[in-house]
């Protein structure tokens, strides 16, 4: 397909697509499913190998969030059956994240729900990094707290925070449609908080909301033209108990090319495979691994992913191979703060603070803390856009094969006595 090599040829360049041409991935039949994977797995291992990073999840503090985030199950007033706790201990986090750390990952990502921390919460915060980097020098902590407040992106990259997460979720079109306690811009503000104290921004999306095409090309070339090091890509778990929890619009089919047009579209950063991975790619988990160098291991923060020793073989039976804390996840280009993707690429756009909050194309993410990375929601139940590509399911129609027996609450790890999935 001539537009397959042209989308190789930019991405090896650092050139972003047109918007045109991200829809035409999104809108690909099934027979040309493998040709797209090929194509965008040529630009994924250009830029990063055949390296997966692993990345593992402790959720510091569980439920009790003050926020309406439709997605998520630990949302106010959601009746979701999840654990719910307040902070843990440094200890008893360092412990958690041990448990990761020994399965192979990199990164630890620390969660805490809620609208953002208090400075108290940042002590907290900053005495568990202190906790987890005594034991493990070596180890990459993201930290997810919600909305920042000034000053408090700089006191985290004191404590040795080294990224900070906080999702876009959705397009700015459709942000009021999943959650009315605060906004898209609020979510903007806070990733370039992050980037402008010197983290790592990490910055996402959740697919499978009842969104459409549109709307996900607009939100990845947001997230492009805010820098974002990470893209953490989350399809849709549908708890009981949510606004969201009768939309199923996901095959794994559709998920393949979602996260093929982000790593078009973001074609040297990484792209990682987040929360319903496993509830929505199931067995066509790796062909995944040829579009995304990153997923995380293990369980999520309220939901249960598949066996740690699962996703080890599936890593090694595709042919590829877990990242080492000696390998540098991104280019050399992107090391240290730098333009990244956007810039170098010939093209006149902004990039990092210096693109608008209102331009077309877009910015914004999660506070894990308002919407989670393995909590995901939908657009759908709460007033979104119905879908009108090819591949998208319209609101409220659930595609055939949905497998809602695999949505499974977290039961042990973080909060619990029972040992984590690691």
């Amino acid at each position: 397909m001539d537009l397959l090599n042209t989308l190789v040829d930019k991405g090896l360049r650092r050139e972003a697509p047109t918007r045109d041409e991200a829809l035409a991935v999104l809108a690909t039949s099934d027979d040309e499913l493998l040709d797209v994977v090929a194509a965008a797995g040529k630009v994924r291992r250009h830029w990063f190998g055949r390296r997966v990073k692993l990345n593992y999840l402790v959720n510091l503090k569980s439920g009790l969030c003050p926020e309406d985030c439709s997605y998520c199950s630990q949302r106010l007033g959601a009746d979701t059956g999840i654990l719910k706790y307040t902070w843990l201990k440094p200890q008893e986090a360092s412990e958690a994240a041990a448990a990761g750390l020994a399965g192979g990952a990199k990164r630890v990502c620390l969660v805490a729900s809620g609208r953002g921390p208090t400075d108290r919460d940042i002590d907290r915060v900053s005495d568990t990094v202190k906790a987890i980097k005594e034991q493990n020098e070596d180890v990459e902590v993201c930290a997810c707290l919600g909305l920042l407040s000034e000053g408090q992106a700089e006191r985290l990259r004191g404590a040795g925070v080294d990224a900070y997460n906080h999702n876009l979720n959705t397009s700015e079109a459709t942000y009021g449609a999943i959650t009315k306690t605060h906004t898209y811009a609020d979510r903007v503000d806070t990733v370039r908080k992050a980037h402008a104290a010197g983290l790592s921004a990490c910055s996402g999306l959740i697919a499978g909301m009842g969104e459409t095409d549109a709307d996900l090309v607009d939100v990845v070339f947001s997230l492009r033209a805010l820098d974002a090091d990470s893209v953490p890509v989350n399809f849709l778990i549908p708890f009981e108990g949510t606004p969201l929890a009768k939309e199923w619009h996901l095959t794994p089919q559709r998920c393949l090319r979602i996260l093929a047009m982000v790593r078009f579209v973001c074609p040297d950063v990484e792209v990682r495979i987040a929360g319903g991975r496993e509830l929505h790619l199931r067995t066509l988990q790796p062909l995944a691994l040829h579009l995304a160098n990153s997923i995380f291991l293990g369980d999520y923060l309220t939901s249960e992913g598949q066996a740690g020793k699962a996703d080890l073989e599936m890593i090694a039976d595709a042919g590829f191979e877990v990242e080492t804390t000696e390998q540098v996840t991104l280019p050399e280009h992107r090391r240290g703060g730098g333009c990244g993707s956007v810039c170098g690429s010939g093209e006149a756009e902004p990039c990092g603070a210096e693109a608008g909050a209102g331009e077309a194309a877009g910015v914004a993410e999660t506070t894990e803390a308002a919407g989670t990375a393995g909590t995901a929601g939908a657009v759908g139940a709460a007033g979104g856009a119905e879908a009108s590509a090819p591949g998208a399911a319209a609101a409220g129609a659930a595609v055939p094969g949905a497998r809602t027996d695999l949505v499974a609450v977290r039961r042990r790890g973080a909060g619990t006595d029972l040992a984590p999935n690691a």
